[in-house]
């Protein structure tokens, strides 16, 4: 349940911006975003997330984000530059604070610090 609902916002968030930003076909930016969702949920919310913090994990995710867009629209030869693949990764990157910080806000998924 928490990856469908990571894939739906993210899926929202890239592939509605690569629409914009790329003008690639609405099927392109549905399947691009969700490579960069399943790889995102395993490396970052599986692995990163249960051994870390939501700031790290969150950072961790933003970081994927920039080189999986970046090495896309490169590969993909689409009309993507560093500002809006940066403005999708903030806008992704506040989500993933909010999915990670009320989501996936569990004691199987974050580890509790010490304050």
């Amino acid at each position: 349940m928490k990856f469908l609902v990571k894939w739906l916002l993210n899926g929202a968030i890239v592939s509605l911006l690569l629409l914009y930003y790329a003008e690639i076909p609405l099927l392109t930016g549905i399947a691009a975003a969700t490579v960069l969702t399943v790889v995102a949920y395993f490396l970052g919310d599986q692995l990163i997330l249960r051994s870390t913090n939501n700031a790290i994990a969150t950072f961790a995710d933003a970081v994927l984000a920039i080189v999986y867009l970046w090495a896309a629209a490169y590969w993909m030869n689409w009309n993507l530059n560093l500002g809006e693949i940066l403005v999708i990764t903030a806008i992704l990157g506040i989500a993933e604070w909010f999915l990670h910080r009320y989501v996936f806000n569990d004691s199987r998924f974050m580890r509790k610090t010490a304050a």
